[in-house]
């Protein structure tokens, strides 16, 4: 019996391992594994438009907001822009003498081409909806524009029907003083311009618990509104349809869900190919330190539903790990990460946390370099918290595979005392700074682990490189040089963690905590990830 259990045990534990894993993306051999971006890309949505695909993700509170994305196979994936330059314009809340506004801002919106143009609509759960369009996905997007200003809404699309008329499906996540534990979702008009709801048009097309992540699609002449649900397995996939927009609608779960080892797929977008074929791209509701990820599902067909993932005898779709390719190209693109600082902007891969404080960073004022200024967090804070409270801190997402490394190079010549400046990750509950802190005209090689400081030598140099490395398992190391080309280890090792639905952010500091004085000159970050392949 005690043999038993444990080969029991055994094949279990390795079902999961071999589900979430190092191995990702593009196998280079006609299949891929997911999920397909090992990263925090949540809230995804996706369509096509003639041979490209697009999609966009959710991105909280930091800015530029509504990161955009684009593929030729579905499977490789390279950010070409984002929609919102200035998301001070949702709030001032969100402004970098704010900072009020963790974990909300941007939440799910959806990405339509309609009219020869792409139109991007998402919501705040405090400020309302939102939307833009623009020609050419990689923007220039039109300055947002304010749909509905209210609190309690989420999870919104529009629906351009086939004789013109605009709708807009959304939840209201508020109380419903009937019943507090349901959510409504609401359907409305609009007015032909895509940028108004008719208020007096609204109509509650499905209540439940938790129902959020609307997509609404007509298909074969019928209608289809997909969202999701929390039901005893977990969130899973919804889809209700109907010959009519307003119903009767007929129901249907389209995918069962395992929270630990698959970790929920849900929030996505359906997609056909031009091939006819049919996949579903989505994120996992699930996160870990590496936040909400992105995965590739095929779809197929079965009695009118476009069930999701491979189909079981009951008619509903479960987690696919590997599949074929849907299309083979040759160029393989990828998830940007490097940038020197030389093209005059600030490549599509960072986003500032928060709105940053504009006359304190300068591509311009030395050419080739990212001028960071330094000032004082904008309240007396804990300790702990710092790097939430700290403006200017430039970001991109982490990536979860095998080996992971990423160096960037500081000129710290123009320091004073008060500073600190370095290479950080943080999410929500937890956060380490490694950098050069200067105190009495002495710099230091300086690391905070979630408030336990660690001060080193003293660092004589013009210039530090400062290094981080990470595995699979989100447990990272720093190092310094004087050189670039021998690394000294410092400090013991930091966890990454997860928090507010967010991942693990790279970033780099600079603040004082004294003034509003000094500066650094960053020359250059490179961050390598592992391939995807096996």
């Amino acid at each position: 019996m005690k043999n038993t259990l444990f080969l029991l045990f055994f094949f279990i534990s390795f079902a999961v391992n071999a589900q979430f894993s190092p191995i990702w993306g593009d196998q280079g051999d006609g299949t891929y594994a997911n999920p397909v971006i090992p990263a925090d890309y949540s809230d995804i949505d996706a369509i096509r438009v003639g041979s490209d695909f697009y999609a966009i993700s959710s991105t909280f509170q930091y800015s530029p907001g509504v990161v955009v994305l684009h593929s030729k196979d579905l499977v490789n994936w390279e950010i070409i822009g984002h929609v919102a330059n200035d998301i001070t314009t949702m709030t001032p809340e969100l402004n970098w003498d704010k900072m009020n506004r963790y974990g909300k801002g941007v939440w799910a919106g959806s990405i339509r081409y309609y009219k020869n143009k792409f139109w991007v609509y998402y919501g705040t759960p405090d400020e309302g909806f939102f939307m833009s369009s623009a020609s050419n996905p990689a923007g220039p997007w039109e300055p947002l524009h304010c749909l509905l200003s209210a609190t309690g809404w989420d999870d919104c699309c529009p629906f351009l029907d086939d004789d013109g008329q605009f709708y807009f499906v959304a939840t209201n996540f508020a109380k419903d003083p009937t019943n507090n534990k349901k959510y409504n979702i609401h359907l409305f008009k609009m007015t032909p311009d895509g940028k108004s709801l008719i208020l007096e048009s609204d109509s509650i097309i499905h209540q439940s618990n938790g129902s959020e992540a609307n997509k609404m699609y007509k298909i074969n002449g019928m209608y289809y509104h997909y969202f999701s649900e929390v039901n005893r397995e977990g969130r899973v996939i919804m889809m209700e349809r109907s010959k009519s927009i307003y119903g009767p609608w007929e129901i249907k779960q389209l995918n069962h869900v395992n929270k630990k080892e698959d970790r929920e797929p849900n929030q996505g977008g359906l997609i056909q190919l031009e091939t006819g074929k049919w996949y579903f791209f989505t994120h996992h509701g699930s996160g870990d330190w590496d936040g909400r990820v992105a995965t590739l599902l095929p779809v197929t067909w079965v009695d009118g539903w476009p069930v999701i993932g491979k189909v079981g005898d009951d008619k509903i779709g479960n987690m696919v790990w590997d599949a074929p390719k849907p299309i083979v190209t040759k160029k393989i693109l990828k998830i940007q990460t490097d940038d020197d600082f030389s093209s005059g902007k600030l490549l599509p891969q960072w986003e500032w946390h928060y709105q940053p404080r504009a006359d304190k960073w300068s591509l311009s004022e030395r050419e080739g370099y990212l001028r960071l200024y330094a000032f004082k967090p904008i309240d007396a804070i804990e300790p702990r918290q710092v790097i939430l409270r700290a403006g200017n801190t430039i970001t991109q997402r982490t990536m979860r595979t095998a080996h992971n490394e990423a160096v960037v190079k500081i000129d710290i010549q123009n320091m004073t005392d008060g500073q600190f400046a370095g290479i950080t990750h943080f999410s929500t509950k937890t956060y380490s700074l490694f950098g050069i802190k200067q105190t009495n005209g002495i710099r230091c090689i300086s690391y905070d682990n979630n408030g336990i400081e660690t001060s080193g030598v003293v660092f004589p140099g013009k210039s530090v490189w400062l290094k981080s490395t990470w595995g699979y398992d989100g447990v990272n190391r720093y190092a310094y040089s004087t050189n670039g080309k021998m690394f000294t280890d410092f400090g013991d090792t930091y966890s990454f963690s997860w928090g507010s639905y967010r991942g693990d952010r790279l970033g780099i500091f600079n603040f004082n905590i004294f003034s509003d004085m000094g500066f650094i000159d960053v020359d250059w970050l490179r961050y390598r990830y592992a391939s995807s392949a096996k």
